[in-house]
């Protein structure tokens, strides 16, 4: 890996890593404000707030990240070093996305039937949906204005800008509890105006001031913005045929979300895991995604959309191998500490023992998907580098055969499994995702599975397995699995989710070491040059 990448996948990072923390904090403290994480407040809060977070999707995690770096990067070669591509994108997503979000604001009941199937949940969401709509407005921002930072290789804003929303966040929060105290975990009926303002006018407040950073940063950047609704001469017709695919396909994707949700919602009942549960369970799991895989793949991704644009498939499939290798080593090891400490990990976010048994499967279920989740997620990237959206279309609607049909049958399960068999799904449907996007990569770059990659995968699998077992074994020698202080309280379960951890990466780093797996060096090279700056 270049100097230049390690450099800015570090700063990605390490503003990741922060941002995280301030999140995991967060969510133990609404967990300690709706009194547990099963709750029908905290199901519909969480509701309320998915279609701002599937929007984000839309427009952040696939039209923005697809589209805008690689067309920002071919119009940043024009003689105006592409000021006017970005001045009549920003205009429109600005129109476009305000205009969506005034119209979604006004019709927040009409939304929130599209989540929430029962009723108590329905009427305690509407009220905090119309606080939560303004978030789309917000999320678009962030999204636009980071991404074509990033496309200019200022990555620093985009990673850091969250920990802002999140110190807001925490704020707003704790003044909830200093005014009105936890809300009582049997609370099923929608909570008063003020309160609803702060619980969830506060996450709005947030994002507000995250897309505000973004903005301040754009002079220092060197971009300076004039509203531009000449629309026609700069190459907007390619991006909007380039998008196209990518909306569908991304639609597509949160309708099936919005199914999930329905599901989930059957067992909205105090002491079952349901989507407030889901919820938590995938923010552990996108935890060393976000820190790991995107900051890395957000590096990478000019560079491969610079060789894309150069016609070197030969330069993308190296780049898409190098990621592949360094992200899948590190991954193995997050799988198998989120695998072993899933029960204390759980106890963290809940208000019981009891209650992180219930949620623990979930998360279990998450975690087995996510090295696939993983490699899909940079493969994905390498198609959109080279400028096709429309096979990624096809190969999500493949999944979705495979999702659909299963989070319906879901349905059918008892209601203290249906979140865990939801997440089992999602995990099966991102492995055949992942197969079938491989096979038509290949047509674009040849062979993908070159043998480093090979010896870095069976590396992964020869260190994974005993560094999840002795980890396992930890938990239950400190009694974790019976109910003790390493998962009947907060403190205790966070301590014993540090030991586990500690256990795996030591039991890990042993066997790569045996290995000499090349990734060793790289990392504690990385981590040395860190420690003595």
């Amino acid at each position: 890996m270049s100097s230049g990448l390690g450099r800015a996948s570090a700063l990605l990072a390490s503003g990741t890593i922060v941002s995280r923390v301030l999140g995991f904090t967060r969510t133990i403290l609404l967990t300690l404000v709706l009194s547990g994480q099963s709750t029908v407040i905290g199901n519909a809060l969480t509701l309320s707030s998915q279609m701002p977070a599937s929007l984000y999707t839309v427009i952040g995690g696939g039209l923005v990240s697809a589209v805008l770096v690689p067309q920002t990067i071919r119009a940043s070669r024009g003689a105006d070093g592409g000021v006017a591509y970005v001045n009549k994108l920003l205009t429109i997503a600005i129109v476009a996305i305000g205009s969506l979000t005034v119209v979604l604001t006004i019709g927040a009941p009409l939304v929130m039937h599209l989540t929430a199937s029962n009723t108590a949940t329905y009427a305690v969401a509407v009220p905090f949906a119309y606080w939560s709509m303004p978030q789309i407005f917000f999320l678009g921002m962030y999204a636009v204005l980071g991404e074509v930072l990033n496309a200019r290789k200022r990555f620093g804003a985009y990673t850091w800008a969250p920990v802002a929303n999140n110190v807001v966040a925490l704020a707003t929060l704790g003044l909830f509890l200093v005014l009105f105290g936890a809300v009582s975990k049997n609370a099923s009926a929608p909570l008063p105006p003020l309160q609803s303002s702060v619980l969830a006018g506060g996450a709005t407040l947030g994002l507000a001031v995250q897309a505000l950073t973004l903005a301040l940063v754009w002079r220092r950047a060197g971009l300076r913005f004039r509203f531009d609704f000449r629309w026609r001469g700069v190459g907007l017709r390619a991006t909007g045929q380039a998008a196209g695919w990518t909306f569908a396909m991304l639609v597509l994707t949160q309708a099936s979300g919005f199914l999930q949700s329905r599901v989930a919602d059957i067992a909205s009942e105090v002491g079952i895991a349901s989507n407030f549960a889901l919820s938590n369970a995938w923010l552990l799991f996108m935890l060393p995604h976000s820190i790991i895989t995107v900051s890395l793949a957000t590096a990478f991704y000019p560079r491969m959309s610079e060789h894309a644009a150069e016609g070197d498939n030969a330069a993308v499939r190296a780049d898409l191998s190098t990621s592949l290798r360094t992200v899948l080593f590190a991954i193995g090891l997050a799988t198998a500490v989120l695998l072993a400490a899933a029960l204390s990990v759980s106890a963290i976010f809940s208000h019981s023992a009891e209650e992180a048994r219930a949620t623990a499967p979930v998360l279990v279920a998450y975690v087995l998907g996510l090295l696939p989740f993983t490699a899909l997620y940079l493969v994905q990237r390498a198609f959109y580098a080279l400028g096709d959206t429309r096979t990624p279309f096809r190969f999500t609607v493949a999944q979705l055969l495979v999702v659909v049909p299963g989070i319906l049958l879901c349905a059918l399960l008892p209601h203290p499994w249906i979140a865990t068999g939801i997440a089992a799904v999602i995990s099966i449907g991102s492995t055949v995702q992942l197969i079938i996007a491989v096979v038509l990569l290949r047509r674009h770059l040849g062979r993908l599975m070159s043998p480093r990659l090979a010896r870095t995968i069976r590396r992964v699998a020869i260190a994974g397995i005993p560094a999840l077992v002795a980890g396992a074994l930890t938990l239950l020698a400190l009694g974790g699995y019976a109910g003790s202080w390493a998962t009947s309280n907060r403190v205790g379960a966070a301590l014993a989710s540090v030991i586990v951890a500690l256990v795996c990466t030591v039991v890990y780093g042993v066997v790569m070491a045996a290995l000499r797996a090349p990734e060793m060096r790289v990392v504690t090279g990385f981590v040395r040059a860190r420690l003595t700056r």
